[in-house]
C-alpha cells in the first residue's frame, strides 16, 4: 500500500518539462491522497517497523548504467548485491561471513566493483581492526583479493582507480614495523602487483593524480604533520609542509584531487572567513590560486570531480546534508527532480559516465524516502525500492529548526518534531541529546526513534547543546571542560524555551540518549530531579574517570590527549567526579530506564555496572541488557525490544495524551 501511495503522488510532476512517466494518477486519486495526509491522528506505526533494517542502501550505478550495486542486509548481515537496472531485479550478492563487516564498496570500471571488508584480530595483546579489498566480477562471479601475503593491518588505503577498471593503486605495508608502500595491482590478476612508489620513512598517507601518479606524501614527525610533493613521477619528493598538530592549517587541510601533468589541483581549506572551501591550489609554490566554492555559513565535507578532475560538485551539512552541483545542467536537473517528486528534496546519488542513467534519492526528515532510477532519454523515472518499506511514511512528521538563548546568552540552535494531529500545547516533551558529544550535531534527518516518540503523541526536542560540531570552532570549544555543567546546563535552557513557547508541560518533561546523551538523561534526573520525571539511558557514561582510563588503552595517543583535555577541561578546582552519575547515584529519586550491551567497546558493560549496583538500592531502575550487542544496535530483534522497553517505559512514567 505504501509503494501504491508513493507512486499516486509523484507521477503528477513534471520533469525537464515532460510529464513523469510509470503510473497514472486520476485527480481524484491525488486530492484524496492530500487530504488523508492532514486528517487527525495518525496510524500506530509498530515499534518492529521502526527496528527493520533497510535491506538496501548505499547504491552506486555502473559507469555504462547497466548494474546498480548496493549494500545489502540479509538474517541481520551485510551483504554486497548487484541489481540489473533495467529489470530492477537483483543478479548477485556477496554474503559477508560472521564478524566481518562490509566496510564500503566501489565501481572500477563497467565490469567489476571494489570492496573492503574489515574485521578484528589479537596483536600484541590488543584487539585490533584489519581491513582487506576484494574485487568482484560482474559477468562471472569471479572475487579476487586484492593485496599482498603478510601485509599490514590496513589494506583498503585506495588511492587510484584506473576508469577503464583495468588497475588499482593500492597503499599498503609489508608487514605492521614497516611504512606503507604504494603499490600497482592490475584488476584481471593476470600478474602479480609491482611496487611503484617505495617506502618513506614516517610517510603514512600517500595521494595520486588522476592519471595514477603518486604525487603527495604525508606524516607525523615530532608532533608535526609533514607534507612532500613533486610535479611527476621523474621528480624526487620536496618538503612543502610542515603543520603543527594543534593548528588550524593542519585542522583543516584536506587533499581533494591532484590534476595529471599540473602543479594546479585542490585542496579543502579554512579560508579567511574561517569556513573550509573548495579551493584550487599550486602544489609546487603552496598558494591558493581561486576560490571554487565557499559557502557564507558552512564547512565544505567533500568534492567530486569527473574524468578530466574538473569539480562538479560539492557536499556540505547546513540543516541536513546537501550536495551543490557546480555543473549547470545537473544543478537544474537536481532542482526539477525536488520539484517533481513527492518527497520534495531530491538528490542525484550516482550517475553513469555518460549521464544516461542516475540514481536520484528523494526524502526528508519527515519521510525516509525512496530510491528512483532516471532514464533522461525516455525523461522516465521509476521508483527502485522504499528506503523503509515497513514504515508508513504518511503517520511521519517533519521536524523543524529552532533556535533559543541559553542563560550565559550563548544562541542554541537544534530541531522540534512535534505529534501529528495535536495542538502544539501543554505537550508531554523528550529531550533528545545527541552522542559524541564533541564535534557532532543533530541535522534535518530521517530518525526512527524521534518519529517512534512523536508517533505515540511526544514532542521531541534535540539540542545541539554546546560543544557540537557544525557552528565553527568557538562554539565547539565553548564545551570544553562542560560536560556535567554548561552543556547539561544547555538542554535545561531547551526545557524552558519549550515550555516558555507553551509547546512543553513543564510537569511531562523526561530526557532520553544514547552514548554521551544517555550520560546526560542519567545526569539530568540527579542533578535537575525537580526538573524531569524520568530518564532512559542506552550506552550511557557513568564514571568519567574510568571512562578516560579505559581510553587510554582504547585511542591513539595524539587523540588520547585531545580527548582528555576536552572532557578535563582547563578548571582544576572542578573534578569528573563531580558530574559522573554513579557517584551519586543513591541520591536517584525518579524512574530511571538503563540499558547497554555487553559487547560494547566504546562506552564498556561496567559503566553499566557500576551505576546499577550504586543506584540499585533507590527502588528506581529498570534495567535492559543486550548479550550479543556493543555500542549501537545490529540486530533489528535488539533494536525493536529497546523500542519496546522505552515505549512502555515513558507511558508509565511520563504518559502522552
Amino acid at each position: 500500500m505504501k509503494t501504491t501511495w508513493r507512486c499516486v503522488l509523484c507521477f503528477a510532476a513534471f520533469v525537464l518539462g515532460t510529464a513523469v512517466s510509470a503510473q497514472d494518477a486520476t485527480p481524484a486519486q491525488t486530492q484524496q491522497a492530500t487530504e488523508s495526509l492532514t486528517a487527525g491522528l495518525p496510524e500506530r506505526v509498530p515499534t518492529a517497523a521502526f527496528a527493520e533494517r533497510n535491506q538496501l542502501r548505499s547504491a552506486r550505478i555502473s559507469p555504462d548504467g547497466k548494474w546498480i550495486a548496493m549494500r545489502m542486509t540479509l538474517d541481520d548481515r551485510p551483504n554486497l548485491a548487484l541489481f540489473n537496472a533495467d529489470t530492477k531485479k537483483p543478479y548477485r550478492r556477496i554474503a559477508m561471513p560472521e564478524d566481518v563487516e562490509l566496510k564500503w564498496f566501489r565501481w572500477a570500471g563497467p565490469k567489476r566493483v571494489l570492496f573492503a571488508v574489515s574485521s578484528s584480530t589479537g596483536l600484541e595483546g590488543r584487539k585490533r581492526r584489519f581491513s582487506r579489498l576484494y574485487s568482484l566480477d560482474t559477468d562471472t562471479g569471479e572475487r579476487l583479493f586484492i593485496g599482498r601475503n603478510g601485509q599490514g593491518l590496513y589494506g583498503d588505503d585506495l588511492i587510484h582507480v584506473a576508469p577503464d577498471g583495468s588497475f588499482v593503486l593500492l597503499a599498503i605495508q609489508k608487514n605492521i614495523y614497516n611504512w606503507p608502500q604504494v603499490m600497482r595491482f592490475p584488476l584481471d590478476r593476470k600478474s602479480n602487483g609491482e611496487n611503484v612508489q617505495g617506502q618513506k620513512r614516517n610517510v603514512l598517507d600517500w595521494w595520486a593524480d588522476n592519471e595514477g601518479v603518486v604525487r603527495v606524501g604525508g606524516g607525523w614527525v615530532n608532533n608535526r604533520y609533514r607534507v612532500y610533493y613533486r610535479s611527476s613521477e621523474d621528480d624526487g619528493f620536496d618538503q612543502i609542509g610542515k603543520l603543527a598538530a594543534d593548528s588550524a592549517e593542519m585542522e583543516s587541510w584536506q587533499v581533494s584531487s591532484l590534476t595529471a601533468g599540473s602543479d594546479i589541483g585542490y585542496v579543502i581549506q579554512k579560508t579567511d572567513s574561517g569556513r573550509k572551501a573548495l579551493l584550487r591550489y599550486n602544489y609546487a609554490t603552496q598558494e591558493v590560486v581561486d576560490t571554487v566554492y565557499e559557502n557564507p555559513q558552512w564547512d565544505v565535507n567533500d568534492a567530486y570531480f569527473d574524468r578530466d578532475n574538473t569539480p562538479i560538485a560539492v557536499s556540505y551539512t547546513a540543516e541536513a546534508d546537501e550536495i551543490e552541483w557546480l555543473d549547470p545542467d545537473l544543478a537544474t536537473l537536481q532542482g526539477k527532480m525536488s520539484s517533481a517528486l513527492p518527497e520534495g528534496n531530491a538528490r542525484i546519488v550516482s550517475r553513469a559516465d555518460d549521464g544516461s542513467r542516475m540514481l536520484i534519492w528523494a526524502g526528508n526528515a519527515g519521510d525516509p524516502g525512496a530510491m528512483y532510477i532516471f532514464t533522461p532519454a525516455t525523461k522516465k523515472v521509476d521508483l527502485f525500492l522504499e528506503m523503509r518499506p515497513q514504515v508508513d511514511f504518511r503517520q511521519l512528521v517533519m521536524p523543524k529548526a529552532i533556535s533559543y538563548t541559553a542563560r550565559d546568552g550563548t544562541e542554541i540552535n537544534g530541531f522540534l518534531t512535534l505529534p501529528k494531529g495535536r495542538e502544539a500545547k501543554g505537550l508531554p516533551l523528550v529531550i533528545l541529546p545527541h552522542g559524541g558529544p564533541y564535534g557532532i550535531r543533530d541535522t534535518l534527518r530521517y530518525d526512527d526513534e524521534v518519529q517512534l516518540m512523536a508517533n505515540r503523541g511526544y514532542a521531541v526536542l534535540q539540542p545541539n547543546y554546546r560543544g557540537s560540531g557544525g557552528y565553527g570552532d568557538a562554539f565547539e570549544e565553548l564545551g570544553d571542560g562542560q560536560i556535567g555543567r554548561g552543556m547539561q546546563d544547555d538542554l535545561d535552557d531547551a526545557m524552558d524555551w519549550a515550555v516558555a513557547e507553551g509547546i512543553a508541560d513543564p510537569k511531562r518533561v523526561c530526557v532520553v540518549g544514547s552514548s554521551y546523551g544517555g550520560y546526560a538523561a542519567m545526569w539530568a534526573v540527579l542533578r535537575n530531579p525537580e526538573r524531569y520525571r524520568c530518564a532512559a539511558s542506552f550506552a550511557g557514561v557513568s564514571d568519567w574517570r574510568s571512562l578516560l582510563l579505559y581510553d587510554r588503552d582504547y585511542f591513539s595517543t595524539k587523540f588520547y590527549r585531545e580527548w582528555r583535555d576536552r572532557v578535563e577541561g582547563n578548571d582544576e578546582d572542578i573534578t569528573l567526579n563531580e558530574v559522573s552519575p554513579y557517584r551519586s547515584a543513591e541520591n536517584l529519586t525518579r524512574p530511571l530506564l538503563l540499558a547497554h550491551g555487553k559487547k560494547d567497546s566504546r562506552v564498556p558493560f561496567d559503566q553499566f555496572e557500576k551505576m546499577r549496583d550504586a543506584a540499585q538500592s533507590t527502588g528506581q531502575l529498570e534495567l535492559l541488557v543486550f548479550e550479543d550487542e556493543g555500542h549501537s544496535f545490529d540486530k533489528k530483534e535488539s533494536e525493536q525490544a529497546w523500542y519496546d522497553k522505552l515505549e512502555a517505559f515513558l507511558a508509565k512514567h511520563n504518559p502522552a495524551d
